[in-house]
């Protein structure tokens, strides 16, 4: 059942999350191994560019890779939220007094958030092309033309084969170690410093929300330069066996990027990378903690 509240509440944050997803992916490939300067600026910013899509494409624009989003969410922390749930059911993570111990925390959920990648990999790769495709007058990266999630697995399995549906799995098990390990930390120690407020020990909604704010903030600082790297490995054209046309790996992405864009390069979408994760996280931990009262609540009552 853990996994499945776990999976629940990320389907549920993801509608509102997904927007800030596009601009991002748009953000980050926007200028790729360019420097500053030497490029055309679609989006400024991350209200800009909210505009430029919303004015270019629509509400669709912003919502594009919805339902794969949903999906790829919903695998990636069903096993996530899960396992770290399940490890602290069984006292792998707090002390005697129920407080998390944050060597422990941190391990447990790099674990959890590295099991959830690899799973839901697939899906990432897809949702980050299906993002990526724009109009063509404000087109960043390369375009790979799916019409959806059943036609984007069908054309890369036919190309590349399972593998190349895991194409980039290497990346997103890095971001999300460190994603994961700063986020649910930071979200499970603020939960255990509010918790000494009266105001936060009589509503789960208030101490969740405020601790996954936190969370987030120490999420998306530690973790959009390995996003960034992510998505340019998973939008890259590849070449006939299979292997990136731009990039060779993790190590040579970060190289190239640092060496063509600077160190600000490394940090490309982190407002909408912030924006994106603030409510995703805000919503999913939030879901996840009223799906576990409500399931607690259940079994007392059974």
């Amino acid at each position: 059942m853990d996994f499945v509240i776990g999976g629940l509440a990320a389907m549920g944050a993801s509608v509102f999350s997904n927007p800030f997803d596009v601009l991002k992916t748009r953000m980050q490939l926007q200028g790729e191994l360019q420097a500053r300067g030497q490029h055309t600026v679609y989006y400024k910013h991350t209200l800009h560019a909210a505009y430029v899509v919303g004015k270019t494409e629509g509400i669709r624009g912003l919502q594009k890779g919805l339902g794969t989003a949903m999906l790829m969410h919903s695998v990636r922390n069903s096993v996530r939220l899960g396992s770290y749930q399940w490890l602290s059911n069984h006292g792998f993570i707090c002390d005697s007094q129920g407080k998390t111990i944050l060597y422990k925390s941190l391990l447990a959920s790099s674990l959890s958030g590295a099991a959830g990648a690899f799973c839901g990999s697939p899906l990432f790769l897809i949702k980050t092309q299906l993002q990526s495709q724009a109009a063509e007058s404000i087109a960043v990266g390369h375009q790979h033309g799916h019409s959806g999630l059943v036609h984007a697995v069908k054309s890369i399995y036919l190309k590349h084969g399972i593998q190349g549906l895991w194409r980039g799995a290497h990346a997103t098990v890095l971001r999300a170690v460190v994603g994961s390990s700063a986020q649910l930390t930071s979200f499970a120690k603020t939960k255990d410093f509010l918790k000494d407020y009266e105001v936060f020990q009589h509503s789960t909604v208030l101490t969740a929300f405020t601790a996954s704010i936190v969370g987030g903030v120490f999420q998306a600082v530690c973790m959009t330069p390995f996003d960034l790297v992510s998505t340019r490995l998973y939008n890259q054209a590849t070449d006939a066996h299979g292997n990136g046309i731009l990039y060779r790996g993790i190590a040579d992405c970060f190289a190239k990027t640092y060496k063509s864009e600077g160190f600000v390069g490394l940090y490309k979408g982190l407002g909408a990378n912030y924006f994106r994760l603030a409510p995703h996280g805000a919503f999913c931990l939030v879901f996840w903690d009223i799906l576990k009262d409500l399931q607690n609540k259940y079994l007392k009552q059974s």
